[in-house]
């Protein structure tokens, strides 16, 4: 089947369905299929306990009941679905369930014993909850005399498939068998998992599963019990021994903190890192290569582009996340001479009601020059980039064949159509790659300039759509000359051109008049939604506030547009959105979802989340760095032993210091007053500052 074609009016057309086997454009190119749409359930309103491939998808009264998606998850296996605690045949009144860290929720409860004359409780229940499944139970109490009470925990397992899951599709509970200290469930393929109890308990019922103590409470004593799950298949064993354990994290992403005069950017900082540790994942044929997952609960799977693009907007944590990631993705690389060798594989995903999916091996192999350049201006080690470089020339040669002599890269196939934002991505790759090139000291650097200079000649003339408003560029463009006007999110990308030597930025696609425009439009309502940047404006046909690309908002987006914003000098539209995104983030306890509704913000009003968005999701994290760092406006530069401090100058949080970040290998941090003047506290040795 072929990619969707361009329609003559300019009207949406039907994405693919079916199985996601792949399909093949005119030209005989084959591509993935776009995957088809599922109701996913929710869980925008769950704690998810993260650390892959570990995780807990938990309710806020901390009981797991087995409905919808909860659980504890290994590696995409439901390990355990039931987990019901009860106190003298009662269940616990649910006070409190919050995220203690990425990887840990705690739950607070209480209950009356019989007796009590008054409404306060004497018994009070904590729960801790690790993703692995860990979890302590203790019981409290506040009572004048001496307690027995009867305590029992109801488990239970379908040991199902999280595709299973999503769909509805789960089976049954299994049988359960007495096993030490505590239960067994085994499934029809080998499979199985076994949950043991410190201290053991009093009683074990395999028919009901259901595991009983006897706690003895003096008056302000406390009862605890540790339960521990442990998951068998095909020879591999999953212990639970703690969240994180063996995971990869600290020598990956740096401690980055943030403190000044508004407590927000530290809260947010702070938990972004979190969860961008909580989502590495190792690949299990090469455990030494590492990658985000995309997102949890829905994305877990292999390196996507997703996870490039957050491996570049947290450089400022270290470059060892980047090179990994630019590892696993070189291998995904076409080769044998044809017309798509040099292209990163990659499948098609929807790009919103007015155009055809688009394809993120495109987008990737774009993006993967550009952040080659980019860590190496970061400090990217010299055996790191000599490994990688190959790649990013292929990477190069891909892109200058294919972009041929109208200097447009097409997508998803050779018939088009021509978006803008993959032409963003093209001439960044081609300036950023040339500066690669040239420091590395290998040839191509003058015809890629010379491809970049031609591409943004044209993209001004074909793409730049004059209106008595001051004109906005078009979001596509037909080879025949057909345009899609569309304003949306996706121009924030024409204000991503990418660092160079010496503390510059690239030039983009738009002159400085058509830069204004851009960001005059970024700042309009019909753009900001007060939370951030709206994936298609509200006056465009088909604008759906959670459409994840026709009216949502996009974390990673609004981070794009906020450093992009503050790097042209736009700091008013900058900032404007920057507070959204942080006001947005304390909404969400500091954990962003990839998207949520964009829906106008309202007096007393709170950002409205969106049904299937990962949460937390790579983007989202590395997003708010990226949009935080832009404060500072740190450029180093670390082959020419430099580092340049651009922070605003209208310093719209007042005073912020940030420290704990990585250039050229050591520590970094720099302050910003409120005056908006930067400098920088600690640097590795050597370097040149400037600002």
């Amino acid at each position: 089947m072929a990619p969707s074609p361009v329609p003559a009016s300019g009207r949406p057309t039907a994405l693919p369905s079916g199985p996601a086997s792949g399909h093949t454009s005119g030209a005989g190119i084959a591509f993935p299929r776009a995957p088809r749409p599922a109701e996913l359930p929710s869980v925008h309103g769950a704690l998810l306990c993260v650390a892959l491939p570990a995780l807990a998808v938990c309710a806020e009264h901390g009981q797991l009941t087995g409905e919808g998606p909860e659980g504890v998850y290994d590696a995409g296996r439901r390990l355990l679905s039931r987990c019901v605690l009860r106190i003298a045949g009662r269940e616990p009144v649910a006070l409190q369930g919050r995220m203690a860290s990425a990887d840990r929720a705690v739950f607070l409860g209480a209950l009356r014993v019989p007796g009590d004359a008054g409404p306060d409780p004497a018994l009070t229940v904590e729960r801790t909850r690790s993703a692995d499944g860990t979890e302590r139970i203790t019981l409290r109490s506040a009572a004048a005399r001496p307690l027995r009470v009867p305590m029992e925990v109801a488990l239970g397992t379908d040991l199902a498939d999280l595709g299973a899951v999503s769909s509805g599709r789960t089976g049954p509970e299994l049988a359960a068998s007495v096993h030490g200290t505590g239960l067994r469930w085994t499934a029809a393929d080998g499979r199985s998992v076994a949950v043991t109890a410190d201290p053991p308990p009093m009683d074990s019922l395999a028919a009901a599963g259901v595991l009983r103590w006897e706690a003895e409470l003096a008056p302000g004593a406390a009862f605890t019990v540790r339960l521990r799950l442990r998951g068998e298949s095909a020879g591999r064993t999953t212990p639970s021994t703690g969240a994180g354990s063996g995971r990869p994290g600290g020598h990956l992403l740096a401690e980055a903190c943030a403190e000044g005069d508004d407590p927000r950017p530290g809260d947010l900082l702070r938990s972004s890192v979190e969860d961008l540790r909580a989502l590495l994942q190792r690949d299990p044929a090469r455990p030494a290569d590492v990658h985000l997952a995309a997102g949890v609960p829905w994305r877990c799977g292999p390196v996507t582009a997703e996870a490039l693009w957050a491996a570049r907007m947290a450089l400022p944590l270290g470059t060892r996340l980047a090179t990994t990631t630019l590892r696993a993705l070189g291998r995904t690389q076409l080769s044998g001479g044809g017309p798509e060798s040099g292209r990163l594989q990659g499948p098609l995903r929807d790009a919103g009601p007015h155009l055809p999916p688009r394809c993120t091996g495109i987008e990737a192999t774009l993006a993967f020059p550009a952040v080659l350049a980019e860590a190496r201006r970061w400090g990217l080690p010299a055996t790191d980039l000599e490994e990688l470089l190959p790649v990013a020339e292929r990477c190069l040669d891909w892109l200058r064949r294919t972009a041929g002599r109208d200097g447009f890269v097409p997508d998803p196939g050779p018939t088009g159509p021509w978006r803008a934002e993959t032409q963003a991505h093209a001439h960044r790759a081609a300036l950023l790659g040339a500066d690669l090139l040239d420091g590395c000291g290998r040839p191509g650097g003058d015809a890629l300039r010379e491809a970049a200079r031609t591409l943004r000649e044209r993209f001004r003339r074909d793409f730049w759509l004059d209106d008595p408003a001051g004109g906005r560029p078009a979001v596509a463009r037909a080879p025949d000359g057909r345009t899609w006007p569309h304003l949306g999110g996706w121009a924030a990308h024409l204000l991503d051109t990418g660092l160079l030597g010496g503390g510059r930025y690239a030039a983009g696609l738009l002159d400085r008049t058509e830069t204004e425009q851009v960001a005059r439009l970024l700042g309009t309502p019909a753009l900001d939604s007060g939370w951030g940047l709206r994936g298609l404006g509200t006056k465009e046909p088909g604008h759906n506030p959670f459409g994840h690309r026709s009216g949502a908002v996009r974390v990673h987006e609004t981070a794009v547009a906020v450093a992009g914003l503050a790097a042209a000098g736009h700091e008013k539209e900058a900032a404007s959105l920057l507070r959204g995104l942080l006001d947005a983030a304390a909404a969400f306890a500091y954990r962003l979802p990839e998207m949520y509704a964009g829906e106008q913000r309202t007096t007393g009003g709170r950002p409205v989340p969106h049904p299937a968005a990962c949460r937390p999701a790579a983007v989202a994290a590395a997003g708010a760095v990226h949009a935080l760092l832009a404060l500072a406006g740190i450029r180093p530069d670390a082959p020419g032993r430099s580092v340049a401090v651009h922070p605003l100058a209208s310093a719209p949080l007042g005073a912020i210091r940030l420290s704990g970040l990585v250039v050229a290998g050591e520590p970094f941090a720099v302050r910003v007053g409120r005056l908006g003047l930067g400098m920088v506290e600690e640097a590795a040795e050597g370097l040149q500052l400037g600002v």
